[in-house]
């Protein structure tokens, strides 16, 4: 199972996501979402388990608290097909005008 975990503080690590799932069963991995650029946590991640294991982690830490934040932690929605992290909407630092009729 592929659980969201979004309400982090910005100072947790993927140990210590690991650490906060391993009481409900084997971690199968944990990755806190970091951006880009300037490499900060986005205060969101994700942890793999298995589906009973999972469940009971879900049920048990949603709404709770941890480092001083109410944690959001839901079954992760799997993307869609063809989703990617880029919008298409708007030419982003590389300029344009993404998918709207250029007018001139």
């Amino acid at each position: 199972m592929n659980i969201f975990v979004a309400g982090l503080s910005y100072q947790i690590n993927d140990a210590d996501l690991k650490e906060l799932f391993e009481e409900y069963g084997e971690i199968t991995s944990a990755k806190i979402i970091t951006d880009r650029e300037t490499r900060r946590s986005k205060g969101y991640g994700f942890v793999e388990m298995a589906d009973e294991d999972g469940q009971r982690a879900i049920e048990e830490l949603n709404g709770a608290e941890y480092d001083g934040r109410t944690l959001s932690v839901s079954e992760a929605r799997p993307r869609a097909e063809g989703d990617n992290q880029r919008s298409n909407r708007g030419g982003g630092n590389r300029g344009g005008y993404g998918n709207r009729e250029r007018r001139y």
